[in-house]
């Protein structure tokens, strides 16, 4: 009998809309450093790949050139706000719980790996009483490596209890899918999410464009992985 994949979920921009939660906490620093405040619009393709590098996008952006030491500082000062409002407006995307609830009913396990810190991760999902729907988060403290590095998905993968070769990646970036290809899971792309280049240009294995298509879009390519062993 073939094993159902474990699904690898990226969280900020395929599963949750955190962008006004990220975006209101790095207008509080850049507010603190005498910038100006950067609109949700530009400000959603600067999240993905951490908080300092949101903020070393945003300073670049406004065309400051900051020390380390400082930026640390920065990031530092951003991650106490975050985690004080990490969940007032963000929300699961439109069809995901739905689609989490579909993935579990078949007999699929779920985790989530994502470049945020995976005690931010826990604290927003908990928040959103999501958790509990996942064998594993984690972040990227949590193997001392962010995606695209390989070893990220693949020790989520064992942590969740799977293997790379059952085992489907979700995300919404670049990092998610270069994270994918390089352990040799496959991936879906969904099409809503932050990146500042078009997601179809990084050629996932698929795309969705709403959560309600995941199951039968899972299904389908489970069914492809399935023929093609035998």
């Amino acid at each position: 009998m073939s094993t159902l994949p474990l699904i690898v979920f990226d969280l900020d921009g395929t599963l949750v809309d955190s962008a006004p939660d990220l975006v209101n906490a790095l207008n509080f620093v850049l507010e603190r450093e005498g910038l100006s405040a950067v609109p949700l619009a530009p400000a959603r393709k600067m999240i993905g790949a951490g908080a300092r590098a949101m903020i070393e996008r945003a300073l670049e952006a406004e065309g400051r050139v900051s020390e380390p030491d400082h930026v640390s500082k920065i990031t530092d000062d951003f991650i106490a706000f975050y985690a004080d409002h990490i969940a007032d407006n963000t929300r699961p995307f439109e069809g995901t719980e739905a689609a989490l609830d579909e993935l579990a009913r078949q007999g699929h396990k779920l985790a989530v790996c994502t470049n945020k810190l995976e005690w931010l991760s826990n604290r927003l999902l908990d928040k959103l009483n999501m958790s509990a729907r996942f064998a594993a988060i984690c972040g990227a403290d949590t193997f001392g490596v962010q995606k695209p590095d390989p070893v990220i998905l693949r020790q989520t993968i064992a942590r969740a209890g799977g293997t790379p070769a059952a085992a489907i990646m979700v995300g919404d970036s670049g990092a998610d899918i270069g994270v994918a290809k390089r352990a040799g899971v496959p991936v879906i792309a969904v099409d809503f999410g932050y990146t500042p280049i078009a997601i179809q240009d990084f050629q996932p294995d698929r795309l969705i464009s709403h959560m309600r298509d995941l199951p039968a879009t899972v299904a389908d390519m489970a069914l492809a992985r399935a023929s093609a062993s035998n």
